[in-house]
C-alpha cells in the first residue's frame, strides 16, 4: 500500500474502542456483501468511517490503483488535470489517483459528511489539490465542465438502478470515466451494465476490455450467478496487511487478495490492448494455457509452448489481468 496512506492510516482507530470498532465492521461487511441499495448513506458517523478506513481502504485503494495503471497503459503520455471521484468518501480512489499522475486537482464528492471530514483529515498534507465536497450521489449529479476524468470505485453497487444510471450520465460527461465494483458477478454485472452506458454515450472502451463492442460473456437468463458458465469478468490485486488491517480484520496472514471488476473508458486518443488474460496463466511442462479477452475472437485459450521462445517467456511472467501480447 502506498506508504503515505498506510502513515495516515496508522492512527486511525485510536481512542475508539474495541468493541464499537467490531460492532462498526460488522455492520459494514453486513452491508457490503448485502444485495440491498440504498438511498442514504452506508457510512453513518466517525466510528463507522475509521472503521470503514482501516477495513476497507487500503482494498480498494489497491484495486482503484490497478484499474488505473491499466488504463493509463493505454493512454501513454495523457495525464488528468482535473479529476472528480464521485462517491468517494474517505478518498481511497483520489489517493489511486495521485499514485498514477502527478499534479492532479481532485475534487471528492460523498454525501456522508463524517466520511468527507476523515478523508480531509487523512489526506492533509499529502494531497494539498482536493477539495472535499457534500453532494447527493445520485439523480442530479453533475460534473463539472472541463472535468479529465471520473472515478466511481465501489459506489454503483450501494445505489438503486435509476441513482446508478445518474451516476454513470454524469461520469460520461467527463473526458475519462473509470469504474470499479467488488470482483463478485453481480459487481460484474453492475460494470457490464455501465460499460453499455458509457459506450452509448461515445467513450471508447479501453481496459479491461480490447474492444467496445458487446462483452463476449453471455449472460444465463434468471441462473445466478447470471453469467456463462458461472464465469463472470473480474481480477485480482494483492493487498499487504498492515498490523492495524489484521486487527480489525481478525486476521493472521500479512495480505489479502481483493477481487474486483472494473471498465475503463475515454474521449482521449488509445488503443486497447491486443487481448487481455482473464484468467490466472496455468503453467504446464513446456506450456503455458492463456485465457484471453480478444477484440476479434472473443474469449479464446491460446497455449504458448516453449518453442516460442521470447513469447514462452513472457507468458510464464505474465499476469491475471495482463495485457497480450505484453507491451
Amino acid at each position: 500500500m502506498h506508504d503515505e496512506l498506510r502513515a495516515a492510516l496508522a492512527g486511525l482507530l485510536d481512542g475508539l474502542p474495541p468493541k464499537q470498532a467490531a460492532q462498526a465492521v460488522d455492520r459494514l461487511i453486513a452491508n457490503y456483501r448485502g444485495r440491498t441499495p440504498t438511498d442514504a448513506p452506508v457510512l453513518r458517523d466517525r466510528s463507522d468511517v475509521a472503521a470503514y478506513a482501516a477495513y476497507r481502504m487500503p482494498a480498494t485503494f489497491e484495486a482503484a490503483r490497478a484499474a488505473l495503471a491499466a488504463f493509463a497503459a493505454r493512454v501513454p503520455g495523457w495525464s488528468p488535470a482535473a479529476h472528480v471521484d464521485i462517491g468517494g468518501g474517505t478518498g481511497a480512489a483520489t489517493w489511486a489517483t495521485a499514485a498514477t499522475w502527478d499534479g492532479v486537482r481532485s475534487t471528492v464528492l460523498d454525501w456522508a459528511q463524517p466520511a468527507l471530514d476523515l478523508g480531509r483529515e487523512l489526506a492533509a498534507g499529502m494531497l494539498p489539490d482536493t477539495t472535499w465536497q457534500r453532494q447527493i450521489i445520485g439523480d442530479g449529479l453533475t460534473v463539472p465542465d472541463g472535468t479529465d476524468l471520473v472515478t466511481v470505485s465501489y459506489v454503483l453497487g450501494e445505489l438503486r438502478p435509476e441513482a446508478r444510471r445518474a451516476v454513470v450520465a454524469a461520469a460520461a460527461t467527463a473526458g475519462s470515466v473509470v469504474l470499479v465494483e467488488p470482483g463478485t458477478p453481480e459487481g460484474y454485472l453492475r460494470i457490464r451494465e455501465a460499460r453499455e452506458q458509457l459506450v452509448a454515450a461515445g467513450l471508447r472502451i479501453v481496459a479491461p476490455c480490447p474492444h467496445s463492442a458487446a462483452c463476449p460473456i453471455v449472460p444465463r437468463v434468471g441462473a445466478p450467478p447470471a453469467v456463462a458458465g458461472g464465469d463472470w469478468c473480474h481480477f485480482s490485486v494483492r493487498v499487504s496487511r498492515s498490523s492495524l488491517h489484521r486487527q480489525v480484520k481478525g486476521g493472521s496472514l500479512a495480505y489479502e487478495d481483493e477481487k474486483f471488476s472494473y471498465v475503463a473508458a475515454t474521449r482521449s486518443d488509445a488503443a486497447p490492448a491486443a487481448a487481455r488474460i482473464v484468467r490466472k496463466p496455468q503453467l504446464r511442462k513446456g506450456q503455458v494455457l492463456l485465457d484471453l479477452c480478444t477484440a476479434d475472437d472473443g474469449l479464446r485459450r491460446s497455449t504458448v509452448t516453449k518453442r516460442q521462445g521470447t513469447a514462452y517467456r513472457a507468458a510464464r511472467d505474465a499476469a491475471w489481468g495482463d495485457d497480450w501480447p505484453p507491451a
